[in-house]
């Protein structure tokens, strides 16, 4: 038979989510190291609620601890997955295997354990620039998703005589194979004899979006690459081919720009303020 359990044990199971051990807790949060802990542990010097820890107890969020005459409450706090910045070099694919043997960029990332990088759209084969790769795949289907509205900036090579009418239609909206399509803004960015370059900025991500959208004004994309996707721009240093992580500060900073919360959590031990 299945003990029943009273709805006080029912709203704590909810209110603590998971549980870790003490001394990975306390060692997170900067009051020593793991080994050192244990022994104090060990020694009796560490309280859990009023009672003497035990080695290898686990604490859950609003456990009170007192460790070298400083009461601290276990809390939880959001842990933020790795983000990842590839300048992609022209010549490469964005699958993981390719049969013709061709280039592919997760070839130059960084080794993962028991996690892999996963991309946050594409670039087709002649298009460089900015790609972000992520540990999660919430993150990267919000930032892909049209509803989203996040919003994907371009420099764009131009050959051809590129007119103020041309610049209009291409705002206002042209029609694709794949429906309706338009650029939310169009900067020019410099000329040359025969190429004229523009900054372009479009709200989704599809298939060669931005050449046919030049194609169908009679002109041609030579060279294109993408400089930012939403809040993330590619840093200047960063050479074609290699990969640039973001820190913790800037993932947060992504994750409240495109209005997320990170679904991993941690415990740590904070001080109780008298």
């Amino acid at each position: 038979m299945t003990q029943k359990q009273n709805p006080g044990q029912s709203d704590k199971k909810n209110r603590q989510p998971h549980n870790e051990r003490l001394q990975k807790v306390l060692a997170r949060s900067g009051r020593g190291s793991r080994r050192q802990i244990e022994k104090d542990i060990e020694a009796g010097q560490i309280t859990v609620n009023g009672q003497k820890a035990r080695l290898g107890q686990a604490v859950s969020e609003g456990d009170k601890i007192r460790y070298k005459n400083q009461l601290y409450e276990v809390q939880s706090r959001p842990v933020f997955p790795r983000v990842l910045i590839y300048n992609k070099p022209e010549g490469e694919i964005c699958t993981r295997h390719d049969p013709e043997g061709r280039p592919t960029v997760f070839s130059r990332l960084p080794a993962l354990k028991n996690e892999r990088w996963i991309n946050v759209g594409r670039l087709d084969i002649n298009t460089s620039g900015l790609l972000l790769f992520t540990t999660d795949g919430a993150l990267a289907n919000h930032l892909m998703h049209p509803s989203a509205g996040i919003d994907r900036e371009y420099a764009c090579r131009i050959f051809g005589e590129v007119t103020d009418e041309m610049i209009e239609n291409l705002k206002k909206g042209v029609e694709l194979e794949d429906g309706p399509a338009r650029f939310s803004d169009i900067q020019k960015a410099g000329e040359g004899e025969s190429n004229q370059w523009f900054h372009v900025v479009l709200m989704e991500g599809r298939n060669r979006e931005v050449r046919r959208l030049w194609e169908s004004q009679g002109v041609q994309v030579n060279r294109l690459k993408r400089v930012r996707y939403g809040p993330v721009f590619l840093p200047t240093k960063l050479r074609k081919g290699q990969a640039e992580e973001l820190g913790p500060k800037d993932i947060r900073v992504l994750y409240e720009d495109v209005g997320l919360k990170s679904t991993q959590q941690e415990l740590v031990a904070k001080p109780v303020r008298r």
